[in-house]
């Protein structure tokens, strides 16, 4: 097991993938998902954490290296290691993404698609989400921490 300087409290386990195809194609989807994730910080259509997530697992099986590059990175890094060590989501980050999400889906949902199985899978896909959201931890950050956050929601 590894551990990067600044990464996080616990063992991150790699398993890197022996296979150097394989290994480049988790690399290329890893980049790729950091593109879409802080695509998704100004877009409002794409989910942000959920492809920073995805890269990190891309990169926890082909490059310890980038992977604690992404965690410690000083903008994405910090919420993505409160949400995989199991802390949660800061209350403001929670409604910030309910917001954006369901005005996105709605705006998708009931003015830009002209079909009705968007008008009911949409709102369904939203109350999972919700829930999903909701249920998580809400993570209480310190007055310094706060301070810095508010520049990076």
């Amino acid at each position: 097991m590894e551990q990067g300087p600044s990464a996080t409290t616990e063992p991150v386990e790699f398993k890197p993938v022996r296979n150097p195809v394989i290994r480049y194609l988790l690399m290329a989807v890893g980049w790729l998902c950091v593109a879409l994730g802080t695509a998704g910080i100004f877009l409002p259509v794409l989910p942000t954490t959920p492809f920073l997530l995805l890269a990190a697992a891309c990169f926890v099986r082909c490059s310890p290296k980038f992977y604690y590059w992404l965690v410690g990175h000083p903008r994405l890094g910090k919420y993505l290691l409160y949400y995989l060590n199991g802390k949660g989501m800061p209350f403001k980050a929670k409604i910030y993404t309910l917001l954006l999400m369901w005005t996105s889906l709605m705006l998708t949902a009931f003015v830009i698609l002209d079909s009705p199985a968007p008008r009911v899978v949409f709102p369904l896909i939203g109350l999972g989400v919700s829930i999903y959201i909701l249920r998580l931890p809400t993570l209480k950050l310190s007055a310094d921490t706060a301070k810095s956050s508010d520049t990076e929601l």
